[in-house]
């Protein structure tokens, strides 16, 4: 169903990828919006490991497109070093296809949002955080990500030299 990576040297390890995912701050998620177009949209999420949390309002066009078709990619860019003088950019990305839901029950609701709270105000103390969460409660609709195909990829740069150390011999 996923086409397999055509530049399969340049393909991350699962486990780098996962990486990638956890530690990036934000990223692209694309579905199909309003008269099949695509829409694509930045925003921050969190990774546990196996799901992929967002948030985002109980109205408005995510959501909607969601509800129509849960089917989604996510992308994250890592790294972004643009080499003028090559002509070309060193990075690393991921790519996550799956199907979204919303989170309708409240336990695994505050567990998605809290998720997302330590990532991004890892400072706060817990009852920082959990005020704040209790300001937008009313408000505020979660959304997780189940990948079924996940990716990631890096410039042949990057890729370690046939013989070298890190690379095979």
């Amino acid at each position: 169903m996923f086409r397999p990576m055509r530049r399969s040297r340049q393909e991350l390890a699962r486990q780098e990828t996962d990486e990638l995912l956890r530690t990036c701050t934000s990223g692209v998620l694309a579905v199909s919006g309003d008269g099949d177009w695509p829409y694509a949209v930045p925003l921050s999420y969190v990774y546990d490991g196996e799901k992929i949390y967002f948030h985002c309002a109980k109205s408005g066009h995510k959501l909607d497109a969601l509800k129509s078709d849960g089917r989604c990619s996510f992308c994250v860019i890592a790294r972004d070093e643009i080499v003028p003088e090559k002509y070309t950019t060193h990075y690393k990305s991921a790519i996550v296809f799956g199907r979204v839901r919303v989170l309708d029950d409240e336990a695994e609701k505050r567990a998605a949002i809290e998720k997302l709270a330590e990532k991004y105000s890892p400072c706060e103390n817990s009852d920082a955080r959990t005020a704040e969460i209790e300001r937008f409660w009313n408000a505020l609709c979660m959304l997780e990500l189940s990948p079924e195909h996940v990716s990631g990829k890096q410039c042949i740069e990057l890729v370690p030299k046939m013989g070298t150390a890190g690379g095979q011999t």
